[in-house]
């Protein structure tokens, strides 16, 4: 694309998603009032928010500990599919998982049958327990995985090395794992405690009650029960500081693990025997049954309600289609616009770089919020639940669509800026023969995510939609809600069958289109 053109391009595209992020801030906090009138309900969910992001970021890095380290240094049948099974819950829409944990974990439950077998007591899902269980199941797998990487980031000459001077389990805990856990950790930490922070499903089916609301819950209460917008834009506002806090930490903490390069040859790490063997065979099977039951609990569950899904599933399945397929491809025009004008150096770089980082400051339901407050006086809510379901999935899509396309641009315009000029290519035959299919396996991803992404999404869609709008995770939490677990079963596995297939489709075309 010509340097002009795409400068410009970049510019609008920068300036359309900072309006996005800032004006819906702007009229959450002019409409937020003095800070001294959150009441006690306020305090104790601001209080229950952070300690449980605390203890669900807490936990999901503790345990993901030896299930990493186990990963990193055991060769096993099946290993590969189970490392990529780690990504399913990151693409799982919430309202699945949470259906498959109330399975396993529910009343009538397998754990609560085993229980109740045994003579002891029962177990309740519902409730701080429930939000903190279902915050793990879908965070332990992101934690095992970051660690993993850090775990075969560490060059194999230093374990060489360590073993020829003779050094024991112990000692190389000492001298190698634990340098890298203190430079990993802390940012997988942060990440996970971001993602409970700004969690609104799991709170909307789990939580609830005095002792289990989130601020996030708190605003969707403040809003679509009591129509309070005072309070709702003052908890929004609250909630934003939140997720600047978090944010600011999250750079704080990053840091270099300070190993030096190897060689980059990929040799397995020491596997030592003994009760050590016993323990990572024991940390890896317990990871896999932990995330295995419930989305297997859906699966039989699911299958036999297919015949008998009600009527609002399927015209619920085509919103939430339309929403996934708008809002990805404005996801991916955007960071692809944005991608190459910063890899460019064009006039204005950072400040495009910064407007596609910045709705990781925010949350879905805090736009939402602000959305609706500008939107109120000019329409009613429910003709525009769409389409701003649509741009609020856009704007906390494009961070991650961005960030894992800027490197590949980066590298596009090192290698092949020069002999595109040469060569006289810019514009769209430029974009087509070279950009493009060196661009293609990021694109793809990034829109599969995005599409995964907004087909889960049950955030904005509640505060706006009525019968008429609801999409299908919002068709699922009614049905949990009417205890018609099988009929919310059937569409979970809908839903999810619909979300693997188009992060599949986009992420396979990418790939293919990147190999001709």
């Amino acid at each position: 694309m010509a340097r002009r053109a795409l400068a410009i391009t970049g510019a609008l595209v920068a300036a359309s998603v900072a309006a996005l992020a800032l004006l819906p801030l702007g009229a959450v906090l002019i409409r937020a009032g003095d800070w001294p009138a959150l009441g006690p309900g306020d305090w104790a969910a601001l209080r229950f928010t952070l300690t449980q992001a605390l203890i669900s970021a807490a936990l999901s890095c503790l345990l993901a500990i030896p299930v990493a380290r186990a990963l990193a240094r055991r060769r096993f049948p099946g290993r590969g599919a189970l490392i990529a099974l780690m990504g399913a819950p990151f693409l799982l829409p919430v309202i699945v998982a949470v259906l498959g944990l109330v399975a396993i974990f529910g009343r009538a439950g397998l754990v609560n049958d085993a229980l109740a077998l045994l003579g002891l007591p029962r177990v309740q899902v519902y409730g701080p327990q429930g939000v903190i269980l279902a915050h793990v199941f879908l965070n332990l797998p992101l934690a095992v995985r970051m660690l993993l990487m850090g775990w075969l980031s560490i060059p194999a000459e230093r374990f060489r090395l360590a073993a020829s001077l003779g050094f024991g389990p112990p000692q190389m805990l000492r001298h190698l794992e634990a340098p890298m856990l203190r430079a990993v950790l802390p940012g997988a930490f942060v990440l996970i405690f971001v993602l409970c922070l700004t969690s609104f499903a799991v709170a909307l089916t789990l939580g609830g009650g005095p002792r289990a609301t989130t601020v996030e819950l708190a605003i969707f209460q403040a809003l679509r029960l009591d129509f309070d917008l005072g309070r709702a834009g003052l908890l929004a506002g609250l909630q934003f500081l939140l997720c600047v806090a978090a944010a600011a930490a999250a750079w704080r903490v990053a840091r270099p693990t300070a190993f030096g390069a190897g060689l980059g040859r990929l040799l397995p790490l020491p596997a030592p025997g003994g009760w050590r063997r016993g323990g990572d065979g024991l940390a890896i099977f317990l990871a896999a049954l932990f995330l295995i039951l419930p989305l297997s609990a859906v699966l039989a569950r699911g299958l036999p309600g297919l015949a008998d899904l009600p009527a609002t599933v399927w015209p619920a399945l085509g919103r939430s289609l339309s929403i996934a397929l708008a809002s990805t491809a404005l996801t991916t025009g955007a960071a692809l616009v944005l991608a190459l004008a910063v890899a460019r150096g064009t006039k204005g770089a950072r400040l495009m770089d910064a407007a596609a980082l910045l709705p990781l400051a925010t949350s879905g339901l805090v736009l939402g919020v602000g959305l609706f407050v500008l939107l109120r006086p000019i329409t009613p809510p429910g003709p525009v639940a769409l389409p701003v379901t649509i741009a609020v999935n856009t704007a906390l899509s494009l961070p991650f669509a961005y960030r894992l396309l800027l490197p590949q641009a980066q590298a596009l315009h090192a290698d092949y800026d020069r002999l595109s000029r040469a060569l006289g290519l810019s514009g769209l035959p430029w974009l087509r023969l070279v950009a493009l299919p060196r661009l293609a396996r990021p694109l793809g991803f990034g829109a599969g995510l995005s599409a995964a992404f907004a087909m889960g999404d049950l955030g904005v869609i509640a505060l706006f939609a009525s019968d008429r709008e609801a999409t299908l995770p919002l068709v699922i939490e009614r049905l949990m809600g009417s205890y018609r677990m099988d009929q919310a079963m059937a569409a979970a596995l809908v839903l999810v069958s619909s979300s693997l297939a188009l992060f599949w489709a986009f992420d396979a075309g990418g790939r293919r289109y990147a190999a001709t």
